[in-house]
């Protein structure tokens, strides 16, 4: 049993739960945010130089407003989690607990479907809170980040939090999915939201120009968007961005650039 099954088949009220919830949340953005930040700003902050997008360093009173907003976000986080699994354990949701209900090619597809799902529903909903009429409410905060720290994964207002809490309830809602394929999708929207916020670009320069780079979202993508306030509003995949005319029209050059820089020559 997953640590998640025994959450929601044990008699914990909702405070409690919202507690645990919140504790594992924050631990797992503690560990990836964690090893982004002492890989690429202090173990390998010279060897990298050349692949950092912006070169400038965020300056410490950025992280601590990214770690603070973020602490905030987890604890929205821990709420919608709470409620996401009481509404499981009543019943409410197409969360389900024998591999074998749906077989292993499910298991392993319900991942993917959720990370289309969590792509589309973050460009449309990332597109909405950017109307001059819900910015300042909704993603302000997450923008005062214009060179973004791998802390800046999680810097939302409380607004937003609670906007990009709703892929939980949304994905058990809509779609079969045992606990475990549900944690491997949250362990996978971690990982990619830090690494898009690292600052650095990590995929090779050839990427750009072959058909996988036109799908794939990289950390150019959306530093270009914190830098430049509009355009590439995806996540994971480029595609919404490409269907919709909404990447930033210097975005390939930009990758290019940023790849094709010389160690020699990095900022230090």
């Amino acid at each position: 049993m997953t640590p998640l099954e025994r959450i929601i088949h044990s008699p914990w009220s909702f405070f409690k739960i919202a507690g645990v919830t919140t504790v594992d949340a924050t631990l797992r953005y503690l560990l990836f945010a964690g090893i982004g930040w002492v890989l690429g700003y202090w173990w390998f902050r010279q060897r990298w130089a050349h692949r950092k997008i912006i070169p400038r360093f965020p300056a410490s009173s950025d992280i601590r407003r990214e770690i603070g907003y973020s602490l905030l976000t987890l604890a929205i986080f821990g709420l919608v989690g709470a409620s996401t699994i009481l509404a499981s354990r009543s019943g409410w949701t197409q969360m389900y607990w024998k591999v074998g209900d749906y077989g292993t090619a499910w298991f392993w597809g319900s991942i993917g479907c959720a990370i289309l799902l969590h792509d589309t529903y973050f460009y449309w909903t990332h597109r909405m809170m950017h109307h001059p009429r819900l910015f300042s409410v909704f993603h302000r905060v997450h923008h005062l980040s214009n060179n973004p720290s791998p802390w800046a994964s999680y810097a939302f207002a409380p607004a937003e939090a609670v906007v990009e809490a709703g892929i939980f309830p949304l994905t058990v809602l809509v779609m079969p999915i045992h606990p475990l394929a549900f944690t491997l999708f949250m362990l996978w929207q971690i990982f990619f939201n830090v690494m898009g916020h690292t600052g650095y670009e990590f995929y090779p320069r050839w990427l750009m120009d072959s058909w996988l780079g036109k799908f794939i979202n990289t950390p150019t993508n959306h530093v270009m968007h914190h830098e430049k306030m509009r355009g590439n509003y995806s996540l994971y995949l480029n595609v919404w961005d490409r269907l919709m005319g909404t990447n930033h029209p210097d975005y390939e050059s930009r990758f290019r650039e940023v790849t094709s820089r010389p160690k020699a020559t990095a900022t230090q």
